[in-house]
C-alpha cells in the first residue's frame, strides 16, 4: 500500500467507497465520477502504478472479477444496453490515479461517452509498417520470455 493514494486508503479502510465486491486479490467499488449510473472500478488490493506491475494471475482475476460486474449490471435494474471495459496505463493513456483500475462502465445509446478519434487515426496504415511495428513486439517479447 502507498501513502497519499486514495486507492490505497479505500483498500485499507481508510476513505468511504460503496463496495460492490471485494476478496483477497481485488475489490471494486462505485466510481464517484461516473460516466453512466453503475460505473464501477476494479482495483488490486496491492499497490501497482503500472497494469505490467501486476502478476499476470492478479491482472486475470481483476478481468474476471470485471466480467461478473459486467453481468450483474445487465442483470440488474441499471440501465445498461452495454459494457466498456476500460484500463488507462499510465498518464498518457488517461489514467488520472496512479493504482490500476479497471472501470466497468454501464451504457445505453445516446448516452454521450466514447472515444474520440482524431483523423489520422482513420486512416488504414500500410502492411509493411503493421509488419515492421509486429516485429518490435515480437523481439520485446522474446526478451521478456527468455525466447
Amino acid at each position: 500500500m502507498t501513502e497519499g493514494c486514495i486507492f490505497c486508503d479505500i483498500v485499507r479502510g481508510d476513505a468511504p467507497a460503496s463496495m460492490v465486491y471485494r476478496d483477497e486479490v481485488c475489490c471494486a467499488f462505485m466510481d464517484i465520477l461516473p460516466v453512466n449510473p453503475g460505473h464501477v472500478l476494479v482495483i488490486p488490493n496491492a499497490h501497482a502504478t503500472y497494469l505490467a506491475d501486476l502478476p499476470e494471475e492478479t491482472v486475470g482475476h481483476l478481468f474476471r472479477v470485471g466480467q461478473r460486474i459486467a453481468a450483474a449490471a445487465r442483470q440488474s435494474a441499471i440501465r445498461c444496453e452495454g459494457v466498456n471495459l476500460f484500463l488507462a496505463d499510465g498518464r498518457a493513456a488517461g489514467q488520472e490515479v496512479s493504482h490500476v483500475h479497471l472501470h466497468v462502465i454501464p451504457r445505453f445509446m445516446g448516452d454521450g461517452f466514447g472515444l474520440r478519434f482524431g483523423p489520422r487515426n482513420r486512416l488504414v496504415t500500410p502492411r509493411q509498417e503493421l509488419d515492421r511495428v509486429a516485429a518490435r513486439i515480437r523481439e520485446r517479447l522474446a526478451v521478456d520470455d527468455g525466447l
